[in-house]
């Protein structure tokens, strides 16, 4: 068996149905839309989640809660992870984006206090907790808050 001789199962692949095309076609004149209303026009039809005049679901339905549309979205960073870094090395936001840890599209970068650090190392970012600060102080490393 080769490429230039598959073929679809007998039946599987049907053509498509010329609407339109004169009376003697039986499917021309109305097309298969029936007569006058709304559907039978070009360009009718109803909208998506319309329900015959009937209060839609979307409507009826109690709506709660709030979208603060000025939500900062700041990714969390632990003491754990920056051991990766090599002893010495600045960590700012292009070195975390670099090493994996920050994805997506951020408006900045905290620092927490979650597990131990031995290297000192230089830290470039916007928030550090004050468990964090300590730690990374205690082993020799530096924090410059951007």
């Amino acid at each position: 068996m080769r490429l230039n001789e598959l073929s679809p199962a007998t039946g599987s692949r049907k053509s498509r149905k010329r609407l339109g095309r004169g009376v003697g076609s039986g499917s021309g004149k109305t097309a298969g839309r029936g007569t006058k209303g709304h559907n039978s026009r070009s360009g009718g039809g109803v909208r998506p989640g319309f329900e015959g005049g009937q209060m839609p679901i979307h409507r009826r339905l109690p709506k709660r809660g709030f979208t603060n549309i000025f939500k900062k979205n700041i990714a969390l960073i632990n003491i754990r992870d920056l051991s990766r870094f090599e002893k010495g090395s600045i960590v700012d936001e292009d070195a975390l984006v670099m090493s994996g840890f920050v994805k997506g599209k951020i408006n900045g970068i905290k620092l927490l206090g979650q597990g131990e650090i031995k290297i000192p190392l230089t830290l470039r970012l916007n928030t550090v907790s004050k468990n964090a600060r300590e730690k990374i102080l205690a082993a020799g490393g530096n924090i410059e808050i951007l």
